[in-house]
């Protein structure tokens, strides 16, 4: 699936889940391993997980694999392992200790760019593959 696409799914479902100061960043020129981190910042443990499991959803409406999920139990910081995009669910306290914008922040995507793409039906895009 497209890299611009899959942006899309994660972002609006972070927005929808109400996720707090998202900010994207595109890290390839940093690394192979991924093309970018989201970080979300939410309300409590319970709503860290909430998203998580809303993003885990629309991940698999959408045929987006989910390579792994780590951190549901303690619920401070869940992260999403997408492939291409990792995605750092985190309570305010543990997302100003650990500062991981300072790591991969030098290349920051616009979120209103993100925002104003067009989202597909899940439905359309299975009947594009076939």
């Amino acid at each position: 699936m497209d890299l611009q696409l899959q942006q899309k799914i994660v972002v609006q479902t972070l927005e929808d889940a109400k996720g707090q100061d998202i900010q994207v960043f595109d890290t390839q020129p940093l690394t192979s391993l991924f093309d970018r981190v989201v970080i979300v910042s939410a309300t409590s443990g319970r709503h860290t997980r909430a998203l998580a499991d809303q993003l885990g959803r629309k991940a698999k409406e959408y045929g987006i694999d989910i390579v792994a999920t780590e951190g549901e139990d303690g619920g401070e910081w869940v992260l999403i392992d997408l492939g291409d995009i990792i995605v750092h669910c985190m309570q305010p306290a543990i997302r100003d200790y650990y500062r991981l914008e300072e790591i991969w922040g030098d290349h920051p995507i616009s979120l209103e760019q993100i925002l104003a793409q067009t989202l597909p039906e899940p439905d359309k895009l299975k009947k594009k593959k076939t």
